[in-house]
């Protein structure tokens, strides 16, 4: 089983897409795959017409003894299932520091190893003891990147965290959300000496992409060819390439 975390510091940046688009295709290319939104807003769980809601909130989905499975719902497409999010995930760092382990996150999701060969996690914009659980719990964390000062500063934050705190997570930023007519986009896409290799996929700033929450759909189910779906399908291509990330098992 592979865990891929969408994650950024930064938010705005695209995760949930890049969270809702990737576990699709992974499902669609044949493997059994989960998508976990630990994002108390719900919005992946919303683009698959779930409900936001997890019997005993945040400290079932933590430190509960029965299976997640029991909370995992599925979806209209085959071979994808949620564990939806719920809105007490608002005190999900409350709960990591009454079990006093980080990795609480990790132990809940490994039972789940026969089920799934993929798991993604859409993680809350953040950097906090949430975001510490994810770095354990993952084998790589997908990192959307608006070619923006600020986005890539968010980058450099993370790395440098990642180093400091000696997490083996693998590090896959990506630019997303790119407007090809903005001089600052261009020459930061051509840039080199990022803190980690940028993968070599962009997804470029689309409408389509804004139509998920409306039609509540991931991007390749209702707008297949779209050059945000290509975009989309090339950068889990290159994703599921990288099977080898730290720790990955299946």
């Amino acid at each position: 089983m592979t865990v891929l975390a969408a994650y950024n510091i930064k938010g705005g940046v695209g995760k949930t897409a890049v969270a809702v688009n990737l576990a699709y295709l992974a499902a669609q290319s044949g493997a059994a795959t989960l998508l976990c939104d630990l994002d108390p807003q719900g919005a992946a769980t919303y683009c698959f017409r779930i409900k936001p809601k997890v019997r005993g909130g945040a400290k079932k989905l933590l430190r509960g003894r029965r299976s997640l499975s029991r909370h995992i719902r599925a979806t209209d497409y085959d071979g994808l299932d949620v564990l939806p999010a719920d809105f007490s995930y608002r005190h999900l760092d409350l709960v990591i520091d009454d079990s006093r382990s980080s990795k609480r996150l990790a132990q809940r999701l490994s039972p789940l190893i026969e089920q799934y060969e993929y798991v993604f996690l859409d993680c809350a914009p953040s950097i906090s003891r949430v975001s510490e659980a994810v770095f354990a719990a993952a084998d790589a964390l997908v990192v959307p990147t608006i070619p923006t000062t600020l986005s890539v500063r968010t980058l450099e934050q993370l790395t440098r965290h990642l180093r400091k705190q000696e997490f083996s997570v693998s590090v896959l930023p990506f630019f997303s959300m790119v407007d090809r007519r903005k001089g600052l986009h261009r020459r930061l896409c051509a840039a080199d000496g990022w803190p980690v290799p940028m993968l070599e996929t962009a997804i470029p700033y689309s409408s389509a992409v804004e139509q998920m929450s409306v039609r509540r759909e991931p991007l390749p189910a209702y707008a297949p060819g779209q050059a945000a779906t290509r975009a989309y399908e090339r950068l889990w291509e290159e994703v599921a390439r990288g099977r080898h990330v730290a720790g990955a098992s299946s």
